[in-house]
Formats: C-alpha cells, sequence, structure tokens
C-alpha cells in the first residue's frame, strides 16, 4: 500500500478505530557524532517507551536503506521458492533456519500466525559454509545478507554505545562490551512474509510479545505493527516512514539496564487483508555468555534466557506452565490487566497471557 506522508490519528481495523501511536525520531548521524542533546533523547525514549524511529536519510545511514532494498528483493525470490527448497534444513536452531506458516500461534484465539520466516544468524553467516538453503548460497544473496547483517549490526551497536555514555558506563560495564563480535550470540537476521489474510482467518499475523534481544531494528514498509505502550490500555498501529527504521528495547537491554528501560510489547496484524507483507528484522543479542538479573530475579546468562523463552513458547501448554510466569512479556505489564483479571469468571491464563482480547504471546 502506498506510504502516507501525513500521520493519521487513528485508522481502521477489524471494524473499529485504531490509534496510531506517535514515536519519537532519532537521527543516526547525531548517534555516531556522540552529539549530547541526542543521546539524553535516546535514553529518555528507551526509558520511557521502548522504541523510536532511527532516521537513515544522512549520509552515514543511506546504505543501510540500500542493503534494505537489495534484501527485499532476496526475499520476493526466497519466498514464492517451493516450500522444499525453502525448508531444506528446516529450523535448524531458534536463532537459524526456516519456519513456515502457521507454526506458531496466531494472533487471536485458536488461530495459528499467517507468516513464514528465514532466519540468518550472525556467527553463522561468518563461517566458510554457512548452513542455509541451497536457494540462498549463492554469491550475490550471500553478499546482500552479509551487507545487511554487518549495517544492521553496526547501527544497533552505535545506540548502545550511546546508551552506554549517557549513563556514564565505562570499561567493561558499557553495554557494547558485552556484544562483542568475536563472542558466540544469538544475534541472527529474521526475514519475514506475511500471507494475506482477513481478520477472521485461522492464519492471521504475529501475537504479541516482547522480543528476547537487546536491540531490534526493524525495516517494514508496510502498515501492520502494532505497539502496545507503557500505561495503554490498547495496541495501536505504527505508521511506516521512508528512510527510517523502528528500533525497539528487548528483554535482554531491559535486564541489563537494571530494569529501567522498556521491553515494547508489539504485536503484527493485517491492516490491508489482501496484501502480502514483508518486514526485515535484525536481533542484536547480548553474548550468550552475559549475566544479568531476569524478570524473575534470576542470575542467569543470556543465552539460558534465550533458550528458555524460546522453548516456552514453542512447547505444548504442560510444559510452557513451568515457565517463569513473568517470562511472558519479559516482566512487562498491561494497564488493564489486573482489571480484566478481576471482571472475568475464568481468569486470564498466566502462561500464555490472556487477556480479555484472547490474545496468546510469541517470542523470535
Amino acid at each position: 500500500m502506498a506510504i502516507s506522508t501525513e500521520v493519521p490519528q487513528t485508522v481502521e481495523w477489524n471494524g473499529k478505530k485504531v490509534p496510531v501511536y506517535p514515536m519519537e525520531v532519532i537521527d543516526f548521524s547525531k548517534l555516531l557524532s556522540q552529539e549530547p542533546v541526542e543521546i539524553e533523547r535516546l535514553l529518555q525514549c528507551c526509558q520511557d517507551a521502548g522504541y523510536f524511529y532511527l532516521d537513515l536519510r544522512g549520509i552515514d545511514g543511506r546504505r543501510m536503506l540500500e542493503d534494505q532494498q537489495d534484501t527485499l528483493k532476496l526475499m520476493y525470490r526466497f519466498f514464492d521458492a517451493p516450500l522444499e527448497a525453502k525448508n531444506e534444513f528446516g529450523l535448524v536452531a531458534p536463532h537459524l533456519g526456516y519456519e513456515p506458516i502457521g507454526s506458531r500461534t496466531g494472533v487471536l484465539e485458536n488461530t495459528k500466525d499467517g507468516y513464514e520466516m528465514i532466519k540468518v544468524s550472525r556467527d553463522e553467516i561468518q563461517k566458510d559454509s554457512p548452513h542455509l538453503p541451497a536457494v540462498l548460497k549463492t554469491s550475490p544473496d550471500m553478499k546482500v545478507l552479509e551487507h545487511a547483517i554487518a549495517g544492521a549490526n553496526i547501527a544497533t551497536k552505535t545506540i548502545l554505545a550511546a546508551l552506554s555514555t549517557a549513563l556514564g558506563l565505562t570499561g567493561a560495564a558499557r553495554f557494547e562490551n558485552a556484544h562483542r563480535n568475536e563472542r558466540p550470540s544469538t544475534s541472527t537476521l529474521a526475514m519475514m512474509h506475511y500471507i494475506p489474510s482477513e481478520p477472521t482467518a485461522h492464519n492471521i499475523g504475529h501475537q504479541k510479545h516482547t522480543d528476547i534481544s537487546s536491540l531490534t531494528f526493524l525495516f517494514a514498509e508496510q502498515w501492520g505493527l502494532q505497539v502496545r505502550p507503557p500505561g495503554a490500555r490498547e495496541f495501536g498501529f505504527v505508521e511506516p516512514r521512508p528512510g527510517m527504521a523502528v528500533i525497539n528495547v528487548g528483554d535482554s537491554l531491559r535486564f541489563a539496564s537494571g530494569h529501567t528501560m522498556q521491553s515494547c510489547i508489539h504485536r503484527v496484524v493485517p491492516l490491508v487483508p489482501e496484501e502480502h507483507r514483508y518486514s526485515i528484522a535484525y536481533f542484536l543479542r547480548a553474548e550468550n555468555d552475559t549475566m544479568f538479573t531476569d524478570s524473575e530475579g534470576r542470575y542467569i546468562t543470556a543465552g539460558q534466557w534465550h533458550d528458555e523463552k524460546f522453548f516456552a513458547f514453542t512447547s505444548p501448554p504442560e510444559l510452557q506452565a513451568l515457565a517463569p510466569s513473568s517470562m511472558i512479556l519479559g516482566g512487562m505489564t498491561e494497564e488493564d490487566d489486573s482489571a480484566a483479571a478481576a471482571d472475568s469468571k475464568d481468569a486470564p491464563s498466566p502462561i500464555v497471557g490472556a487477556t480479555n482480547m484472547k490474545e496468546a504471546v510469541q517470542v523470535y
């Protein structure tokens, strides 16, 4: 669909008016220059909302916009390939491989997700013979993936460095020192294709979740992303803006900041039911052996948090019940949860964080 240059206050979705939440814009070029005012604005965004636009239209960010377009072309070819070619190796690891449509729970009760996804990890792409489907293993495609991952890695590390500076962190305490390139991590590039679907379809969208990552670097030219800001009583859309990425704070950075930053609760729904939607997300994650205090007060590694949260939401309900209750949304709470629980005869499930909208949650 055409991208509006004017932010509407509401849009029509599923028979009702839904808000379009405003977002602050952070200039990537100013972060590179470590401009104090922009760094302070960045910190405020992460502590108050947990998300913002990153403006890449300056000379320092234009290459990332070109990488985005090259990646989209690659995605069109890949997702148009036969299922057996895309699913050559299946899901090799939680952060590497292909997931077909319907692999997870959908946005609403009794639905499955409405997207397929291929994930290429930063560690894997650097190997001499990365574990990727043959349809992605051509020399030009490998170069596209390398550029996309490298650019997103640079951008997110720049943000981490600016946040460290804003908080007065020094030496090993700086956030970027827990994200060193040579140390193993689950950092990955996820490319998603959402199929056309009505709001009443069996396969629909991507259910609400917080990301496991420290930072998520997202390109999406089409409407569909919704966020639920801290204190908000409903989800609202995020307007796609040309020349900008959407950045959101994930669980790991929330924990590393002493729970002072907000991990963004978000989901994806089909605003235009008949369209194919594509999005590109780079998940910057801490080194696997990085230690932090999680939402349950446990002192654990980033690798353990990743594996437990991923396992919890890809397991049968009886195994999901073993997960800590606050794992679902990384310790974040929703404004009307307590009211919904009090008003409902059947209390919301502590396992899938169901609300009066009868939603479930998911992780990357």
